[in-house]
């Protein structure tokens, strides 16, 4: 992939060039209030390297899942002015993404600055599934600039016009946040030092199918937590109360249990679970073995000697990767496990061993706890995109900077 180095060089100079940057911003937001700004702090590297060189930045983002049509509660603006707080410099800010609004503003900026266009995702050619009406879009973007520069590492796995169609139209290069996640990506799918342990968590086990299969195949250890736990507690014979249980897949989970047997790779499940009357902070909870949760109750967190268990499957483990939750974290009597797990993330890293945090739920909860990014070796800021690489999946928005 070309760097922005190769691209300044392309073009002869970034100095009064135009370049459109695809960052990922899909932060949560609390009515204009930003909860975790950490995917805007990722952004701001490649935007200040770009700016800095004279560039005239045109950022792009999506926000939230609106159907191709404006709504207030999904607009960029108070993100725009979290990115200028954190990039020490005015940032303008565009309530449209390709109108004459839009144009306007792009054709008045000088070298320097750095201007957001409002959420991709009010336009239904950013998400369409038909070819011509994202590229459309697309070059609709691309006709308001002069070249392009892809950072939302969280949106590569998909082919959408701000993601793929752009780049076959500019000169284009991977901005140095996309670089730096790849380069993580590829070592833990390549080349992980040893022993290798994953934590994987979360509501369900079908949205990880793949990587499992995948992980089976480079890892030593897999610690199962979270909803999707509860699948495979009923594929090894157990009963999970109203616990999240996928009952379509449990098959398909003893058939990796199997394998990972077969092939020496150790599944470890908790042995104790905090269970509840209800999915509220309020119910009644208490805490019982792994293979006796009650009718009527629904497990909600790993429990204490779980944790103890996964602290000691970590203790040696020189590389760790870890996706998604071990319970209701949002909830405190149900924090408990994801909290240890982040723990021992941060002693493994202080300690030499390799941590990343695959993103989503995970690295909200570890800012949720207050620990600083230097914690842990690597934040992923893409979830699906980080799952999807492991996996093995061909990611659109990579492939085409292949060139």
């Amino acid at each position: 992939m070309r760097t922005i180095e190769q691209l300044a060089e392309e073009l002869g100079g970034l100095a009064g060039r135009t370049v459109l940057v695809r960052s990922d911003l899909n932060v949560p937001l609390d009515g204009s209030t930003i909860t975790d700004d950490g995917r805007v702090r990722a952004s701001v590297p490649t935007v200040r390297l770009l700016a800095d060189a004279g560039a005239r930045v045109v950022v792009v983002a999506h926000l939230g899942r609106p159907k191709g049509v404006p709504e207030a509660k999904y607009s960029l603006g108070p993100v725009a002015g979290r990115l200028g707080e954190l990039l020490g410099r005015p940032v303008g800010f565009v309530t449209e993404t390709v109108g004459p609004q839009a144009q306007a503003a792009v054709a008045a900026m000088s070298d320097g600055e750095v201007l957001v266009l409002e959420n991709l995702r009010f336009n239904p050619g950013e998400t369409a599934r038909s070819d011509e009406e994202r590229a459309d879009f697309a070059r609709q973007l691309a006709g308001m600039v002069d070249a392009f520069v892809s950072d939302g590492f969280g949106v590569v796995h998909r082919a959408q016009a701000s993601v793929y169609d752009v780049a076959r139209l500019l000169p284009h290069a991977a901005g140095d946040l996309v670089r730096s996640e790849v380069e993580v990506m590829r070592q833990l799918r390549e080349d992980p030092r040893r022993p290798y342990a994953v934590v994987l968590g979360g509501a369900k086990v079908s949205d990880k199918l793949g990587v499992i299969e995948s992980l089976i195949a480079v890892a030593d250890r897999l610690l199962i937590g979270g909803g999707m736990v509860f699948t495979f507690l009923k594929a090894q014979g157990h009963e999970v109360g109203t616990s999240l249980l996928e009952a379509d897949q449990v098959d398909t989970v003893r058939g990796y249990l199997g394998t990972a047997a077969e092939r020496g790779v150790e599944i470890v499940l908790p042995t104790d679970i905090v269970v509840a009357d209800a999915f509220s902070a309020d119910a009644r909870h208490e805490v019982v073995a792994a293979d006796s949760i009650p009718a009527g109750m629904m497990g909600l967190d790993i429990g204490p000697d779980s944790e103890k268990l996964f602290a000691d499957r970590l203790a040696d483990a020189r590389t760790v990767f870890w996706n998604g939750p071990m319970g209701a974290f949002e909830m405190e009597p149900f924090a408990s496990g994801t909290r240890a797990v982040a723990k021992v993330l941060v002693e493994r890293t202080h300690e030499g061993a390799m941590t990343v945090v695959g993103g989503g739920d995970s690295a909200a909860a570890v800012r949720e706890f207050g620990y600083d990014e230097d914690d842990f070796g690597h934040i992923s800021t893409g979830g699906g995109a980080s799952l999807e690489y492991l996996e093995g999946k061909e990611l659109p928005g990579l492939t085409v900077l292949e060139d």
